[in-house]
């Protein structure tokens, strides 16, 4: 089984809404963070 991690917010390290799997790749992805509410754009490679 996959373990699922949680991304968190760039600016405020606050829990965004969004998990990813270890081995998940994500490109100029828009992160939106409901604690300072922005939209960040993120690249997320392996964790």
């Amino acid at each position: 089984m996959l373990k699922k991690y949680w991304i968190k917010c760039p600016i405020c390290n606050g829990k965004t809404r969004v998990q990813v799997f270890h081995n998940t790749v994500l490109k100029d992805f828009p992160l939106f963070c409901p604690k300072c509410k922005l939209t960040h754009i993120i690249d997320v490679e392996k964790l």
